[in-house]
């Protein structure tokens, strides 16, 4: 298979929808990733005729090159951009495509970004606040200690099966991208926690006389709780706890990641506990600590720079 002319849609016509079935049933992509690449690919479909001349690498280029003239955020276009990167390996690998023009083209330099976390105090204060003994109170407070114990995405615990839990071996196996399982730590708090809530799970389906949908958090009609019920769980308890940031699940993961780190932990092994593919990933977090242990320098040195002198 070669490269077409673009006013030739087969490209992204019939083979798409075949892509995505791909990306569905056989990678195990997220939904909210599988509507992004839709998007992704619909746009640049539709910018296709105007280009005027043989898909290739160049003409990709100015694809990117005009969504940086629109204004579009490095970010956006990199997403835009490992769409296309994987829809043409997926016609080079499954359908013999001799020309990938997305192959050795580069998207726009990210600015590195270091997450946002809490200090141990401010976790302690955040999972010390008073939770009510109610199915919702009970149920939010193993939330939060689920989410830092184990570093999960929300969506991991928001699919989280209750199978999938051993308190008494303080060990839950999560699925996370790709449906790659791993093996989690639920310390004592969080274990307890989730102890605490589990009864009110039970007697709330009992109420309910439905039957069990398996997942650990429920809602009160008794249904799996979505990720951005989680979400907002977490962002309405660091209001109570007065969080100066705004935290969200995932910085919680990034606070369970960097305290790892303070403490002693070896990169491997926190790389692991994420669920991260690429120990590149998980360096993130040596910059964070870094800067953490650069601020206690310059704090406490002779010559540090906010060393009294």
């Amino acid at each position: 298979m070669t490269a077409r002319p673009v006013d030739d849609a087969a490209p992204l016509g019939t083979e798409a929808s075949a892509f995505f079935a791909h990306l569905e049933h056989v990678r195990h992509v997220s939904p909210s990733t599988l509507r992004a690449y839709r998007s992704d690919l619909d746009a640049f479909r539709a910018w296709l005729p105007a280009a005027g001349a043989m898909l290739d690498r160049l003409e990709l280029r100015r694809y990117l090159a005009e969504l940086q003239a629109r204004g579009l955020r490095p970010a956006t276009i990199q997403r835009k951009l490992a769409a296309l990167r994987s829809f043409f390996r997926y016609l080079r690998e499954q359908h013999g495509l001799d020309t990938d023009p997305a192959r050795l083209v580069r998207g726009p330099r990210l600015p590195r970004r270091i997450p946002r976390f809490l200090s141990i105090e401010e976790v302690d204060r955040l999972l010390s606040l008073q939770f009510e003994a109610t199915f919702q109170g009970l149920r939010d407070h193993a939330i939060l200690e689920l989410l830092y114990s184990t570093g999960c995405r929300v969506s991991e615990a928001a699919e989280l099966p209750l199978e999938r839990l051993d308190l008494q071996e303080g060990t839950v196996h999560l699925v996370g991208k790709g449906r790659v399982e791993r093996m989690a730590i639920l310390g004592p708090q969080a274990a307890a926690a989730v102890g605490d809530y589990l009864p009110l799970r039970h007697r709330l389906l009992a109420s309910r006389r439905r039957p069990d949908p398996g997942k650990l958090f429920l809602n009160r009609s008794g249904t799996g709780l979505s990720s951005r019920w989680i979400f907002e769980t977490v962002v309405r308890h660091a209001r109570r706890a007065e969080i100066a940031i705004h935290l969200t699940p995932h910085g919680l993961r990034h606070s369970f990641a960097t305290h790892l780190l303070d403490r002693g932990a070896d990169l491997r092994t926190v790389q692991e506990l994420l669920g991260h593919k690429r120990l590149v990933t998980t360096e993130i977090y040596t910059h964070v600590s870094m800067a953490r242990l650069r601020e206690v320098y310059d704090r406490a040195h002779p010559h540090g720079s906010h060393a009294d002198g």
